[in-house]
């Protein structure tokens, strides 16, 4: 009789579309790895991309993996498609998206009965242990001392160059050499070191080898040349059965705390032919389309898009729409897709602290997106703010409240008339400062500001009918912005929770490292930051510049999406 792990991965293959099974003779063997559960990585787009493009070489046959889960979690670790342990393949390649999925990073290597520091990989033959994703874009320095190699970039500008060189019986180090040396995007850990001044501030990055000082991040110029969408289907995922086709990537807005729109400079969208194409294919084998990108309402052509998947009977959804590009054909899309549920992010309560984050977007503009999508038969609303933000006082924060009032006046009288009361959903997250962005020099609030700050928003909100509230926790937010903005020596701090079983305050308290110093700490101009050593075109006075306009709540237009007029950020200048 099967394990019930085997049966469990049997079922999962038998409920997918798309899956591809090759023979292993003579292929490079790549275990694709999302550490986080199956339902998680089948919902992520760029995991389903490199799955797709590493089985489209024929040299290389590539597995997906996942963390396991349940009464799985004490079973082997095995690859999907054929079972097999993951020390049978020659790359494990992980796809990192969020910075606190790093020590599930750790508890797979250990699951795969692999070394966890990769100094102590060259005794035996081992797979190569390959990251990237954008996390990695950010600040790979927690994770550098268990990864041998980095590919920091949009994978179809990296994976097919890699893994044309990468020849599994050859020797490890001359091809990760001539790799970092000569590939653009590729990032060797054991080939920099990382030096630090007495106060604890990091003092340089030395390449120890012949390679480059910064490793230049690569995006493809153009993404028309290629389609981005789902490779395989499924139900067991949160879009269950739908196929997601990606529109855009980046973002013109600018807004301050969001990384998407600084690292995707400048912003690129996909033609209108190209995704009717994309839409004609998915149309074969589901109903269900979600249109993905951090500005779906920006994209140029979305009307004429709507109009056709509204003539096809596809139901369309969108993974981020602004309230202010809410027209009458994307509301008319939204209705013909059948959605319950719209969601708006106005991200904070007051005028000023939308100008502080340089969101663009006033609140007549909130309301009436709201109005136009209950009279449309939407009935539900999720809003996203967020707490903490740099200037944030208690009167921006109960801004938050009065606003959410104000949406649900406008949502009752618009309700009335269609005699039907939906819900709002209020999600209220923690500020993290992230890498890349003007806000990668403030300091985090504390856990206690944190907390207190979301107890005032659920109180205000506690007594309104038909108002959810659901808050993040403060303290996981805390572990993300110390993986966001550590540099090499946070690893102890991981291994070390990893030994703790994820326990971080037990962590936090033996560590003679604080995690504070990383977390809570503003950094001065002059400061090198850990992620300095990759290079993303931006000019750094220019971010420094938008945190100054932030401080004196100063909007800045957005991006104008044509490198022929504009040199403000660095990244088109450099480029030329």
């Amino acid at each position: 009789m099967a394990p019930p792990s085997d049966n469990k991965r049997k079922a999962r293959l038998d409920a997918e579309s798309g899956t591809v099974h090759k023979p292993w003779h003579h292929r490079t063997r790549v275990a694709l790895v999302y550490p986080n559960h199956y339902a998680v990585g089948m919902a992520n787009l760029g995991f389903q991309t490199v799955y797709r493009q590493l089985n489209a070489m024929d040299r290389v046959v590539c597995e997906r993996a996942f963390l396991p889960e349940g009464d799985d979690y004490d079973a082997p670790l095995l690859s999907l498609e054929s079972g097999r342990p993951l020390r049978d393949f020659d790359c494990l390649a992980f796809s990192l998206s969020f910075e606190n999925d790093y020590i599930n990073v750790l508890t797979v290597l250990r699951k795969a009965e692999i070394p966890l520091p990769a100094t102590e990989r060259g005794i035996v033959p081992l797979p190569l242990v390959l990251a990237g994703g954008v996390s990695c874009f950010l600040n790979p320095e927690p994770l550098a001392p268990f990864i041998d190699c980095f590919l920091i970039g949009e994978a179809e500008t990296l994976i097919q160059p890699f893994f044309s060189r990468f020849d599994p019986a050859a020797e490890r180090r001359p091809f990760l050499l001539e790799a970092a040396r000569d590939l653009p995007g590729v990032y060797v850990p054991a080939f920099y070191q990382d030096q630090y001044h007495s106060d604890g501030t990091l003092a340089a990055m030395h390449p120890l080898q012949a390679v480059p000082e910064k490793v230049a991040r690569v995006l493809a110029p153009d993404i028309a040349g290629f389609n981005t969408e789902s490779a395989v289907i499924t139900p067991h995922t949160s879009f269950a059965d739908a196929h997601l086709i990606e529109v855009s990537r980046g973002c013109p807005h600018g807004c301050r705390f969001c990384a998407a729109g600084y690292l995707y400079r400048p912003p690129r969208f996909r033609p209108l032919p190209q995704l009717l194409n994309a839409m004609r294919r998915a149309g074969t084998h589901t109903c269900k389309i979600g249109l993905l990108g951090a500005a779906v309402s920006d994209l140029p052509d979305l009307k004429a898009l709507c109009e056709a998947g509204s003539r096809s009977d596809l139901q369309l959804s969108f993974s981020s729409l602004r309230a202010d590009a809410l027209d009458d054909a994307l509301v008319a899309a939204l209705k013909a897709g059948r959605l319950k549920t719209a969601t708006l992010a106005p991200e904070t309560g007051s005028e000023r602290m939308r100008r502080v984050i340089n969101k663009g977007l006033d609140e007549a503009a909130i309301l009436k997106a709201t109005e136009a999508l209950v009279a449309n038969g939407i009935p539900n609303l999720k809003l996203y703010f967020m707490v903490g933000l740099p200037t944030e006082s208690d009167a921006d924060v109960d801004e938050v409240t009065a606003l959410v009032k104000r949406i649900k006046h406008t949502f009752l009288s618009t309700s009335r008339t269609r005699r039907h009361m939906g819900e709002i959903t209020v999600s209220l997250n923690s500020f993290v400062p992230k890498p890349f962005t003007p806000f990668q020099w403030t300091p985090m609030d504390e856990l206690p500001v944190l907390k207190q700050k979301i107890r005032r928003v659920q109180q205000g909100l506690k007594k309104i009918a038909n108002v959810r509230v659901h808050a993040d926790v403060p303290r996981w937010a805390q572990i993300q912005a110390l993986l966001s903005r550590g540099d090499r020596r946070v690893a102890q701090l991981l291994a070390s929770a990893h030994q703790n079983n994820g326990n971080w305050p037990q962590t936090f308290k033996a560590s003679a490292l604080n995690p504070f110093f990383y977390i809570h700490r503003e950094r001065p101009r002059e400061e090198l930051l850990p992620w300095d050593f990759i290079d993303h075109g931006l000019d750094k006075n220019f971010l420094w510049n938008e945190y100054q306009r932030a401080l004196q709540a100063k909007p800045t237009l957005p991006c104008p999406v044509d490198p022929e007029k504009c040199a403000i950020c660095g990244v088109c200048r450099r480029s030329k």
